[in-house]
């Protein structure tokens, strides 16, 4: 296992961050948001990429590949990575308590964390990033999105437009610790938009025209620094 800026693995792995109270079992209309931060260049990153890829298709899961960029300057430039999404990583590595960020790693719901590339990885994230009940409905609704009421944090939420790609691009890779091999990625996000707060009232937020029409549209409302996903909702 190869890691940048890395923990020991076995530390990784039992790290999560749970909150009290009843668990929300995922469906259509509440996907569990699985994150994988990964690079090209990442020679450990291709198996997690594999289990992220089994699952992208169930109705009851928001599957979401960020490329980060520090493994850019090691042979291979990442052609889906973009700062802003090495900067996602890092505010979940401040939220989760870590001292570094590595990859591959797996985000489920904000909540609990991991490497997600072993078998059955990813099954136990899912089940330890489990909501909590009480997050506000999300309805997208053609160019807008309405969010409904219900108890904000403390600390209050952000509300996120999410477009990524939902076809399965094939990526050749000509250097680096993956060169020679065509990777399949799907699922990539292209676009990541605040598109304001949520402080617990019913609110309605209008959508900026997309960069590619292809492109599928997902939104998050997250507790503000990289907490808890509180509710999701793809188109």
């Amino acid at each position: 296992m190869t890691l940048i800026r890395t923990r020991p693995l076995a530390l990784i792995a039992s790290l999560a961050a749970l909150i009290a109270g009843p668990a929300l079992a995922a469906d259509a209309a509440h996907p569990v948001v699985v994150e994988l931060f990964q690079s090209q260049g990442c020679s450990s990153c291709p198996p997690a990429n594999a289990n992220l890829l089994a699952i992208v298709d169930r109705p009851d899961v928001l599957a979401l590949s960020f490329g980060v960029t520090y493994w850019d300057q090691l042979g291979w430039k990442d052609t889906f990575a973009k700062p802003q999404f090495t900067d996602r990583q890092w505010d979940y590595a401040r939220a989760l308590g870590h001292a570094n960020v590595f990859t591959p790693q797996v985000v489920v719901n904000g909540r609990a964390d991991g490497v997600g590339a072993a078998h059955g990885d990813l099954a136990r994230l899912i089940g330890q990033g489990e909501r909590g009940d009480g997050g506000p409905s999300v309805t997208l609704q053609g160019d807008a999105v309405a969010i409904g009421a219900g108890r904000a944090p403390a600390r209050g939420a952000d509300v996120l437009l999410v477009r990524y790609d939902p076809r399965t691009v094939q990526v050749p890779i000509r250097r680096g610790e993956n060169g020679g091999r065509t990777l399949p990625h799907r699922d990539v996000v292209r676009e990541l938009v605040r598109l304001g707060p949520w402080t617990g009232a019913a609110t309605r937020f209008s959508l900026p025209r997309s960069s590619d029409p292809a492109l599928s549209t997902a939104i998050l409302v997250q507790t503000a620094g990289a907490g808890p996903i509180l509710a999701a909702a793809k188109g």
